[in-house]
C-alpha cells in the first residue's frame, strides 16, 4: 500500500512513519508544513528508504495538494497535520482555525476528488483516516467530585470541547464524518488520549520537565496539579494508527489509550524519582517543583475506553506508564543535540497560554 501521512514530521505522524518503513512493506508520503513541531530529523532514520518520500505542502494549499494526489496516487490518507498545543490555542486561536478546519476541509476535498477518479476497485480499498483527540469529549467527573466507578470516554460520548484547540478538532472530526454520510467518503476516525515517547517537542509537559530539570529551571505545575491524564506511549499508537487504517471499518471511530491514568503531579514526581537515579546531583529533582496558576478552562480528567480497538481490531498498549516514561527519559538524556536543534529562538520553554487582562 501507499500512505499519505500529513503532519508526518510531527512527533506522532514521525512515529507512524518510521513504523510503517521498519515495520511493513508499504510505502509512504509525508506530507507537511514543517511549523515549528515539525521536524525531518526525527525521521533520519527512515529518510534514504526507497519507500519514503517527502512533500513540503501546507494542507490550506488545495493547488499543492491536488498534485501530490495526482503525483504519488496514495491508497489512503492518514491525517495528522494540525495544531496541537492547547496553551498556544488560547493565545493564538487563528493558526488553529485555518489548519484544523480549513485545513481538513481543503484535504477532504482534494481526496475525494482524487478518490472520484478512481477505478471501481481502488476506489473500493480507499482509506481516509482522521487522526483525533480524547479533549474533544470535554472533560470527566473527577475522582474528588464523584465517589465510586468513574466514567471513561467512549466512541458514543457526546462532544463538549474546552478549548480553541479542542473545538478546532472537534470540527474537524464533524467535518470528516459528514464527508462519509453526504458523499460516501471512505472516513475512518480515531480519538488518542496523551501521547509521550521519543522526539517529542519540548512544549509539552513530560519533555518540558526533563529538559527543564535536566537545567536546574523550575518545574511548572498547573493549579494543584490534580488534573488527571491517560497517558500513551507514542509507538503503542503508531501500531494502533496502523491497525486502524489497514483492518478498521469504514464508517467506524475507535477510542485509543493508554490504560494509565495519572495526576500531573504523580508524572512530574516519577519524572524527578528516575532522574535521581539516572542522573543523580546533590538535591533532589523534586525540589524544583514550583505552582503556578491554572490554564484557562482546564479540564480536569480524561480517560479512555479501549475496549473496541481490544475487541474489534486485537489491539493493546504495550508499555506501561512506568517502562514507556524510562525509555522516553533515556532517550531524552541521549539526543540532546535533537532537543537543541528543534528549539527555534521563538520559544524557549516558556510558558504560553495566558491571558492578559
Amino acid at each position: 500500500m501507499k500512505i499519505l501521512v500529513t503532519g508526518g514530521a510531527g512527533f506522532i505522524g514521525s512515529a507512524v512513519i518510521r513504523y510503517i518503513i521498519d515495520n511493513t512493506e508499504d510505502s509512504v508520503i509525508n506530507l507537511d508544513k514543517l511549523t515549528y513541531a515539525g521536524n525531518l530529523e526525527s525521521l533520519k532514520s527512515v529518510e534514504h528508504s526507497d519507500r519514503y518520500a517527502f512533500e513540503h505542502v501546507d494542507i490550506c494549499n488545495r493547488t499543492e495538494l491536488d498534485r501530490v494526489f495526482l503525483m504519488h496516487k496514495p491508497d489512503a490518507v492518514m491525517h495528522l497535520a494540525a495544531e496541537s498545543h492547547v496553551d498556544r490555542s488560547i493565545t493564538g486561536p487563528s493558526d488553529f482555525i485555518q489548519t484544523n478546519i480549513v485545513g481538513t476541509y481543503n484535504l477532504l476535498e482534494a481526496a475525494r476528488e482524487y478518490w472520484n477518479a478512481l477505478a471501481d476497485d481502488a476506489k473500493k480499498a480507499f482509506r481516509f483516516h482522521h487522526i483525533s483527540t480524547d479533549e474533544v469529549y470535554g472533560d470527566l467527573p473527577h475522582p474528588d467530585e464523584q465517589e465510586g466507578e468513574l466514567p471513561l470516554f467512549t466512541e458514543q460520548t457526546s462532544y463538549a470541547p474546552s478549548s480553541p484547540y479542542s473545538a478546532s478538532k472537534a470540527s474537524s472530526d464533524h467535518l470528516v464524518r459528514a464527508w462519509l454520510r453526504t458523499y460516501g467518503f471512505p472516513t475512518l476516525v480515531t480519538n488518542c488520549s496523551n501521547n509521550y515517547g521519543p522526539f517529542h517537542f519540548p512544549e509539552k509537559l513530560i519533555p518540558l520537565v526533563i529538559l527543564n530539570a535536566l537545567e536546574g529551571k523550575v518545574l511548572p505545575i498547573y493549579g494543584k496539579g490534580d488534573q488527571i491524564r491517560d497517558w500513551l506511549f507514542v509507538e503503542d499508537h503508531a501500531r494502533a494508527l496502523y491497525k486502524v487504517v489497514t483492518k478498521g471499518v469504514v464508517g467506524e471511530t475507535y477510542n485509543i489509550g493508554g490504560h494509565n491514568e495519572k495526576q500531573n503531579i504523580e508524572v512530574v514526581q516519577t519524572i524527578c524519582s528516575i532522574l535521581d537515579t539516572l542522573v543523580p546531583k546533590n538535591t533532589k529533582y523534586a525540589e524544583q517543583i514550583t505552582y503556578v496558576t491554572d490554564r484557562p478552562g482546564h479540564d480536569r480528567r480524561y480517560a479512555i475506553d479501549s475496549t473496541k480497538m481490544s475487541a474489534e481490531l486485537n489491539w493493546t498498549p504495550i508499555e506501561t506508564f512506568e517502562t514507556g516514561l524510562r525509555k522516553t527519559i533515556e532517550w531524552y538524556l541521549t539526543n540532546q543535540k535533537w532537543c537543541k536543534n528543534v528549539q527555534d529562538g521563538s520559544y524557549q520553554r516558556e510558558r504560553l497560554g495566558e491571558i492578559n487582562s
